[in-house]
């Protein structure tokens, strides 16, 4: 037998290591060519790297948490005698992660099915594996029925349904005890795309100083027009949020605050205006907060621009996005939907200079041409880099961008046509 020394590849531009998420596969065990083997985080997205070789695995490198240098032994692989050991490094680059597969316990591992283990990859969509994982099952264990063996959703209802429940019996519970408390501490080591945000966060507050301004916003007749397009489109499924209207009244102010649509270069003190409008979509998935971004922003109508937030929220709550997709926003916009509350201090996604909030929307009486009336009101909440953004020039911005949501109609007349 030999030995084939698997080192890290270069998983993308600029990247010199990258962070062990979670191994698939240990010492001991026999691996096919192209099978899974670790998921590796780095600054943009999470990987799933395949054996370049079939083998038995001899040895690895890194527990989670980790971080390894590109070029640097990753794994070492007992493969068919072929008179020497090589050392040896895929050139391109592993695709992004489909969500893996979490190890179970002996017990759900046992009952889950009573299908033999299958070797080779999983067929299963993203969604079906993140089910998997949140239920505990293990789906090497499942047979599925789908073409080709796919498993479904259904397949997984099977297993959960055959899965016998580990409760304790309740007269073998001990009876509370009403004086003494009892601590239970539960240590959560801090890795992967959680401390990818911990870091990027304490970074943001620390070099960039915060400029926040909230704006009280009259939505009444952005709610009609909402809620008109609705009832009258075609597809329910593509029901248009605010959000769409703001990013698209983003754009028509932007053209007249460039310096709210830039990205600070800090190694080289260059701050970069963009003409384009790169929107980042702050969205909220599983396993933390992701920014997709949504392209060249001005060159797209609402419908397009609606399409393209829920393309991109899917795609980074199902774990699919690409590097190309979580990069390059010139400006973030973020909303927390129902849970949006009065006011919120958001923190700009660096190298970025601005961040627009959106808070929930409520029904309040207002006092409106000297009489008292119900109205829709929501709040922005928005944060500027002061270093390149002036109070004035963030506050006028703001005001703009009110204006336009006020008066909606006013978003999509043609540019050159406004006083």
């Amino acid at each position: 037998m030999s030995e084939y020394v698997f080192k890290l590849p270069d998983l993308g531009e600029g990247t010199v290591e990258a962070e062990v998420v979670r191994w698939l596969v240990g010492p001991g065990d026999r691996v096919d060519e192209d099978q899974p083997i670790v998921e590796l985080m780095t600054d943009k997205a999470t990987v799933e790297v395949p054996a370049p070789v079939a083998g038995r695995v001899l040895r690895v490198t890194g527990e989670p948490g980790d971080k390894v240098p590109v070029g640097s032994p990753l794994v070492v692989f007992e493969t068919a005698p072929t008179g020497a050991a090589v050392t040896a490094a895929p050139t391109v680059a592993p695709a992004p992660l489909e969500p893996a597969i979490e190890r179970p316990t002996a017990t759900a591992t046992a009952t889950a099915t009573a299908a033999a283990p299958r070797a080779g990859r999983v067929m299963a969509s993203p969604a079906t594996r993140r089910r998997a994982r949140e239920a505990g099952i293990d789906l090497t264990q499942i047979a599925g029925s789908g073409p080709g063996g796919r498993i479904l959703r259904a397949d997984l209802a099977t297993a959960r349904a055959v899965a016998p429940a580990h409760d304790e019996p309740e007269a073998e519970r001990p009876a509370p005890n009403p004086i003494v408390a009892t601590d239970r501490v539960t240590e959560i080591k801090v890795i992967g795309l959680r401390r990818v945000i911990a870091e990027r966060m304490s970074e943001a507050k620390r070099s960039i100083p915060h400029f926040t301004y909230v704006e009280e916003i009259d939505v009444t007749e952005l709610e009609a027009l909402r809620v008109h397009l609705n009832a009258t489109a075609s597809d329910a499924s593509a029901a248009l949020t605010y959000l769409p209207f703001v990013v698209a009244a983003l754009v028509r102010v932007l053209a007249a605050f460039p310096q709210c649509n830039c990205r600070y270069d800090a190694s080289r003190g260059v701050l970069q205006r963009h003409r384009a409008v790169h929107v980042g979509i702050a969205t909220q998935t599983p396993d933390g907060l992701k920014v997709p971004v949504l392209r060249d922003a001005q060159s797209k109508p609402l419908d397009e621009l609606a399409a393209e937030i829920r393309r991109l929220a899917e795609r980074a709550r199902t774990n699919q996005s690409t590097r190309e997709e979580l990069a390059g926003s010139t400006i973030t916009v973020t909303s927390l939907g129902k849970l949006g509350g009065i006011v919120s201090t958001p923190v700009i996604n660096a190298p970025e200079v601005a961040i627009i909030g959106l808070n929930k929307a409520v029904d309040r009486v207002v006092a409106r041409d000297g009489a008292i009336a119900v109205r829709r009101i929501m709040n922005l909440s928005s944060s500027f880099d002061h270093r390149f953004v002036d109070g004035y020039d963030a506050a006028a911005m703001i005001q703009r961008l009110k204006d336009l949501l006020e008066h909606p109609a006013t978003i999509f007349i043609p540019k050159g046509s406004l006083p």
